[in-house]
């Protein structure tokens, strides 16, 4: 039986779909925590609905458009891997140039989002781009190449600093928009991405080191889960200091005491190594980030 033009397009629809990952939504919100808390911290309070929607359609938009680059730049790789050797790209049910197509589209409606913000904030989004496009290649060469993720999903921490802060700036003076207390939380970021990210290479240790893929599971190797457990407490504490220092609270303190006790909790989910247990950590993260952002919003209120 011969298919239908419309049977067809809801074909295609449900593949791209499956290409930015629409259906595991854990990655683009843990872009999102960080960058919307950062939103309050710079605005001191709530940034107004218009930057709101920007940060979260955005910050969606952006990851999906990584996730096309991503797929295409690892689709010799991904191939030898268990959990990725069935992705659209890399089984070819979609071409390469039809993922940097839909990629550049989605890329695009995200600067135009950006575009309704100010020039310093565009500025900014260039920068940000740039580390997405080089962190899928960063595997080849680094031997962390979760620093660079790290730097790639933290950089919505200076825009949104950018955004609150540019609105009297020209595009020229972008660095002044950024203070160097947004440099610390993103500094802060980094190692909760360490810590995630680093869950997330252990479920595909094996795999990665048949076919010579560098992650931070395979350099840290034995000690692995303990670096895990220590880039948790070096983001927490650290997150709890800067927060503190400009909003001390009570809901600062019990956020941070919360989010301590999912990564405890964690330990015990991949202290076995196991591939089930790391990837059930990696994707609990997410709540970890909305618990610290609830922290920042409820000592606003």
């Amino acid at each position: 039986m011969q298919e239908t033009p419309f049977k067809s397009i809801l074909k295609r629809l449900g593949l791209y779909l499956d290409l930015i990952r629409w259906d595991r939504p854990a990655g683009w919100l843990l872009l999102l925590w960080p960058s919307l808390s950062a939103l309050w911290i710079a605005k001191g309070g709530f940034p107004g609905l218009h930057l709101v929607t920007v940060f979260v359609f955005g910050t969606f938009l952006m990851r999906s458009a990584g996730c096309c680059i991503n797929d295409v730049a690892d689709k010799e790789f991904d191939r030898h891997v268990k959990r990725t050797a069935n992705r659209p790209v890399t089984s070819g049910k979609v071409g390469v140039k039809e993922a940097i197509f839909l990629g550049a589209v989605i890329a695009s409606i995200a600067f135009l989002l950006v575009l309704s913000t100010n020039s310093v904030c565009v500025v900014w989004s260039f920068a940000a781009l740039l580390v997405s496009i080089a962190y899928p290649f960063a595997k080849r060469f680094v031997s962390m190449p979760q620093a660079v993720l790290g730097l790639a999903f933290s950089f919505g921490i200076p825009m949104a600093f950018a955004a609150i802060n540019g609105e009297n700036l020209t595009a020229i003076h972008a660095l002044e928009a950024v203070p160097t207390y947004g440099w610390s939380l993103l500094a802060s970021n980094l190692f909760w991405v360490l810590a995630y990210d680093t869950e997330y290479a252990m479920v595909d240790r094996d795999d990665d080191l048949r076919i010579g893929i560098k992650t931070s599971a395979i350099t840290l190797a034995k000690y692995d889960v303990a670096s895990v457990m220590m880039f948790y407490a070096v983001y927490i504490v650290s997150w709890w200091y800067l927060v503190g220092l400009t909003r001390p609270s009570i809901f600062i303190d019990a956020c941070a005491g919360l989010a301590t006790a999912q990564a405890c909790a964690h330990y015990f989910l991949i202290r076995g190594r196991e591939r089930a247990g790391c990837f059930k950590a990696f994707r609990l993260n997410h709540w970890l980030g909305a618990t610290l952002f609830i922290g920042v919003v409820l000592s606003y209120l």
